[in-house]
C-alpha cells in the first residue's frame, strides 16, 4: 500500500542529509518536483532548477527508455516498491551504473514516487577485480606443477589440486575430507601428528624435514621421496595450513648416480694427483726459487737503473747549475781585492751584489732539492684557509718583478671577486714557479698573461707566455725529476719546478695541463677544486 510520509520529516532526512540521489517524482506531471543537492550533482546538473527544467524530462538510460520507465512506475504504484539496475548518463554524456529504488506514496491525493539512485560503479569494479582474482587463483591452484594440499587445524583436507591427486594416485575429489595423516607413512604417523600440533601452535612459512629425508604414501601404500614446504593463512579466524609437495624420486636417483660417479672419479684423481705431486714437487720448488730470484734481480736492476739515471741527471744539472754561480762568486771575490780604495766603493758594491745574487741562486736550488725531499717523505700537506685570490695574485706578481727582462710585462686578469678556500702557501709557490718559468724562457719585450677565474666549485688559473715553447717529444717528460727540454739546455734551471708544482697540486686535489708550440709560446693551466 502507498505510504503517507510527512513533508517536514522527508525534507530533513532525505533531501538535506542524503549523500546520494533522492528525488520526489510526480507521476501525473511525469517528472521530478524535488531533488536533493547530491542528486542533481550526481547527474551532472549545475543546480536543482536546471534539473527541474530539463527539456528531456527523463532519466538518460538505455535500459530505461520512456516506455520502460512508465511501466516501472506503474509497477511501483501497484506494489509500493521496486528496485532495478541501470546504466545512467550524466548531462555531460559520461555514464555510470546505478541502483534505482522506487517507493510510492500519495501527497495531496496525487500519486508520487520517492526515487533513490546510488552509484554502483565502484562496487561493480570491486566485484570484477574480485572475480578476476578468484579466477587467477583457481587457474594457478588447479594447474600448478607441484602438489598443493590445504588442511584445516584438525588436519582435514579441504582443498587438493590435480597434481596432488596425481602424485598420491587418488581420483578427482577423493582426497577432500580425508585426514592429512593418510598421506604419511605408518612409521612417521605419530611423529607427524606432534609436528602438526606444533605448527598449529606457532605457524610460520618454512620447509619440512630439515637435514633429513621425507617420504609420502600413495593410495596403494607405496612410499616415494618428497620435498614439502609449509605455509598458512587465516580465514574468518580459522587457521588453514598449505602444503606444497614435490616428488623428488628422479632427483634422488640422479643424486645416487652422481655420488657413485664422484667416488669413482675421486679414486682415480687421488691416484693421479699422488703421481703428479711426487713428480712435480721438486720442479715446483725449483721454479719458485727461480721466480723469486728473477723478481729480486729485476727489482734490483730497475732500482739501479732509476738510481743511475737520477744520479746522471743530478750530476749533469749540479755541474752546470753550481758552476756558474760559484765562478761568479770567485771572480767577484778576486776583483773586490783589486779595489781597496774608498773611491772604488761602487765597484765593490757591484761585485758584492753579484755574490749575493749567486748565493741566492744557490739557495733557491738547494730549496728545490729540500722541497722534493719533504714531498716524497710526506712532510708537506695542504692547509686551506679563506683567502683573497686577487690580493695573493698581485703580491705574487710583485715578488717576481725583479726577474723581468728588459721590456717584459706581466698582465693579470682576475674574475673571482669572492674569497676562496685554498692553501695560500702552496698556491703562492705554484704561481711563483710558473711566472718565473714564463719570464725565464721568454725574450725581452714579451708579454706574460695571468688569468684567474672561479668556475662553479673550482678555480682555473692560466699562465701564458711568448717564449721558446716546448716540443711535443719533450712535453711528455716535463713532470719528471731533473728533466729539461732540449731547446733550453743552456738556460739555468734544475728541472724540478714542474715536478714540484704537480706534487703540490696533488696535495690540493688539483690538475695541471700544458699547451705549447716551439717558437710561439706556452700556456699552463691549473685547476683546483674549492
Amino acid at each position: 500500500m502507498p505510504a503517507h510520509i510527512p513533508a517536514n520529516s522527508l525534507t530533513d532526512i532525505l533531501f538535506e542529509q542524503a549523500n546520494h540521489f533522492v528525488g520526489l517524482y510526480d507521476v501525473a506531471q511525469g517528472w521530478f518536483t524535488q531533488v536533493n543537492p547530491a542528486g542533481y550533482q550526481l547527474l551532472g546538473y549545475p543546480s536543482a532548477q536546471a534539473f527541474y527544467h530539463d527539456p528531456v524530462r527523463a532519466l538518460r538510460s538505455r535500459q530505461l527508455p520512456p516506455e520502460e520507465w512508465a511501466r516501472l512506475c506503474e509497477e511501483v504504484l501497484q506494489t509500493g516498491r521496486q528496485e532495478v539496475e541501470a546504466e545512467l548518463s550524466r548531462l555531460s554524456g559520461s555514464s555510470f551504473w546505478a541502483r534505482l529504488e522506487l517507493h510510492s506514496f500519495t501527497h495531496e491525493g496525487k500519486p508520487h514516487l520517492v526515487v533513490r539512485i546510488t552509484d554502483t560503479d565502484h562496487l561493480r569494479a570491486t566485484e570484477r577485480r574480485l572475480s578476476q582474482s578468484v579466477g587467477r587463483f583457481e587457474a594457478v591452484f588447479a594447474h600448478a606443477t607441484i602438489g598443493i594440499i590445504v588442511c584445516n587445524r584438525q588436519g582435514d583436507i579441504v582443498l587438493a589440486n590435480e597434481k596432488a591427486q596425481e602424485l598420491f594416485d587418488y581420483p578427482t575429489g577423493a582426497l577432500l575430507g580425508q585426514r592429512i595423516d593418510l598421506l604419511v607413512p605408518d612409521a612417521m604417523s605419530h611423529r607427524h601428528e606432534r609436528l602438526r600440533e606444533s605448527f598449529n601452535a606457532n605457524p610460520q612459512v618454512r620447509a619440512m624435514g630439515h637435514n633429513r629425508d621425507l617420504q609420502a604414501r600413495r593410495r596403494d601404500g607405496s612410499v616415494f621421496p618428497v620435498e614439502v614446504s609449509l605455509s598458512y593463512f587465516h580465514l574468518e579466524d580459522e587457521l588453514f595450513v598449505v602444503s606444497y609437495v614435490i616428488d623428488i624420486t628422479f632427483k634422488k636417483e640422479a643424486e645416487r648416480e652422481l655420488i657413485d660417479q664422484r667416488q669413482r672419479v675421486e679414486r682415480l684423481n687421488a691416484e693421479l694427483e699422488q703421481k703428479v705431486t711426487d713428480r712435480t714437487h721438486a720442479l715446483m720448488t725449483t721454479l719458485a726459487q727461480l721466480e723469486k730470484r728473477t723478481e729480486e734481480l729485476g727489482q734490483a736492476l730497475r732500482a739501479e737503473q732509476e738510481l743511475g739515471e737520477l744520479k746522471s741527471r743530478f750530476v749533469s744539472m749540479a755541474s752546470h747549475e753550481f758552476r756558474t754561480p760559484l765562478t761568479a762568486v770567485l771572480t767577484s771575490t778576486a776583483l773586490i781585492e783589486k779595489y781597496p780604495g774608498t773611491d772604488q766603493q761602487d765597484k765593490r758594491v757591484k761585485h758584492l751584489q753579484r755574490i749575493r745574487a749567486s748565493v741566492n741562486h744557490l739557495n733557491d736550488i738547494l730549496e728545490e732539492f729540500l722541497s722534493v725531499g719533504r714531498i716524497e717523505e710526506g712532510r708537506i700537506e695542504a692547509r686551506p684557509v679563506e683567502l683573497n685570490l686577487g690580493q695573493l695574485l698581485h703580491e705574487t706578481i710583485a715578488d717576481v718583478q725583479g726577474l723581468r727582462k728588459a721590456g717584459q710585462t706581466i698582465v693579470p686578469e682576475l674574475n673571482c671577486p669572492a674569497p676562496v678556500y685554498l692553501d695560500p702557501s702552496l698556491l703562492r709557490k705554484i704561481l711563483v714557479n710558473l711566472l718565473s718559468n714564463a719570464l725565464k724562457y721568454s725574450g725581452e719585450g714579451s708579454l706574460v698573461r695571468v688569468r684567474a677565474q672561479c668556475q662553479g666549485s673550482q678555480v682555473l688559473i692560466q699562465v701564458q707566455d711568448q717564449g721558446v715553447g716546448i716540443s711535443p717529444e719533450d712535453q711528455q717528460h716535463l713532470f719528471e725529476r731533473f728533466f729539461r727540454a732540449r731547446n733550453v739546455a743552456n738556460v739555468p734551471g734544475t728541472g724540478l719546478g714542474l715536478y714540484i708544482i704537480a706534487k703540490y697540486l696533488e696535495l690540493m686535489n688539483g690538475t695541471i695541463s700544458l699547451q705549447s708550440e716551439v717558437g710561439v709560446g706556452t700556456t699552463v693551466t691549473i685547476t683546483i677544486p674549492l
